[in-house]
């Protein structure tokens, strides 16, 4: 039942997602169409249409024409999620009848369509959430409150409906959580119930998901998993060899050896060992037993980087936390290269002490000295055909 409840909000992301992004397709629908239509008169009334103009045109046209196929996958894809979200239903409804009557129907084969449904889901997600980083917007400030350090989050897991803010200031041994009902309350300040953490933290490279928190143990490399509804820590373990308590930090200090991310695939955590002589590395763990799945050396000296975050599985790393900042670093886990990019990034408070991306909104989350701020990203799709997949 649990993992049908997983994948149904992984559908309700998705399908926030993907309806933002069919909204810009149709509206560049829409531009084709009127192009199109204004090519068309400008050839058969060449005379009223200089050189030039006529030029500028044909040019436009052409940048838009291979956009044709891309706008007819996504209304396939539309179409497909929808599916999935009533798969989903019946999926859910079956279940609830097997814990009401256990043996009414065949185990074996319910798990089977839960694994097909999750493979295909997976699958969905793959080809419409994730694209490459090609341009982040001017930044937006939610609120300013409390000190120059800090961090501030949402569920990346939760359903739509959901839209609590978790609040964390200070970046080291702080214990109080404060979970705002909405981003509406938050900045006014109101309506809000505090968690007080049993281990304080360390750095403020903290993450929300699927209702925990994940966070470093101050004065430790100790990871953990604290659940906010049962208000218990799930899970702590130790993260391999990772330096701590200003080790391997980025630029600005504040503790933050270890940074936890959460995309597209899952939870990460971005640190640094003596064994790798202090480069960045990155690691997808197990957000149940906070295992590391597989880890990747990315060349990149730590300790350089103002401040980094991952999209669809590649790492990107800012240039410095102060103003002038740009994004000039990416680590593609995928293939396990690199490039260097020039990405501008306004740092409108000239001092970052967190950044971090949340795919369920497709924006990065940042606190500037003080202050609590949003960019939205751009993201240049590829669509894959059913045979890429």
């Amino acid at each position: 039942m649990e993992k049908v409840q997983n994948i149904s909000q992984s559908m309700e992301v998705l399908h926030l997602r993907t309806n933002r992004d069919f909204q810009y397709v149709k509206n560049t629908d829409s531009l084709m169409k009127v192009l199109d239509s204004k090519l068309n008169v400008a050839t058969v009334n060449q005379r009223n249409l200089n050189k030039k103009s006529f030029q500028e045109l044909k040019e436009k046209m052409n940048e838009l024409l291979p956009l044709i196929p891309v706008l007819d996958q996504y209304k396939s894809d539309v179409k497909t999620i929808i599916q999935l979200k009533e798969e989903v239903r019946n999926l859910s409804r079956v279940l609830l009848a097997i814990q009401e009557e256990m043996g009414a129907y065949d185990y074996e084969e319910l798990q089977h369509r839960v694994l097909l449904l999750e493979q295909r889901l997976h699958a969905c997600m793959q080809k419409l959430g994730c694209g490459k980083l090609t341009g982040v917007s001017n930044p937006i400030t939610i609120r300013a409150s409390g000190s120059r350090f800090g961090s501030w989050m949402t569920d990346t897991m939760a359903p739509s409906t959901d839209n609590r803010v978790w609040y964390m200031d200070g970046y080291y041994k702080g214990r109080r959580v404060l979970e705002y009902r909405s981003l509406n309350d938050f900045t006014k300040g109101q309506n809000f119930v505090q968690h007080l953490l049993p281990h304080p933290w360390a750095g403020t490279g903290h993450v929300v998901y699927n209702g925990s928190l994940f966070y470093n143990k101050y004065q430790s490399n100790i990871i953990v998993k604290y659940h906010f509804r049962s208000r218990s820590v799930l899970v702590q373990r130790s993260l391999n060899n990772a330096g701590y308590n200003n080790t391997f930090p980025y630029s600005w200090g504040g503790f933050s050896d270890i940074d936890f991310m959460v995309d597209e695939n899952g939870l990460w955590a971005v640190y640094t060992t003596n064994q790798n002589a202090g480069n960045i590395m990155v690691s997808n763990l197990d957000p149940h037993t906070l295992e590391i799945l597989r880890s990747w050396d990315t060349g990149y000296p730590k300790r350089s980087a103002g401040e980094s975050f991952i999209i669809c599985g590649t790492l990107y790393v800012t240039s410095s936390h102060l103003a002038g900042a740009k994004i000039h670093f990416a680590y593609h886990t995928n293939t396990s290269t690199y490039e260097y990019t020039d990405i501008p990034f306004h740092n409108q408070y000239s001092h970052i002490s967190m950044l971090d991306y949340n795919p369920r909104e497709r924006v990065l989350y940042t606190w500037n000295n003080g202050h609590q701020v949003l960019y939205n990203v751009t993201l240049f799709h590829v669509i894959k055909t059913s045979g890429e997949l």
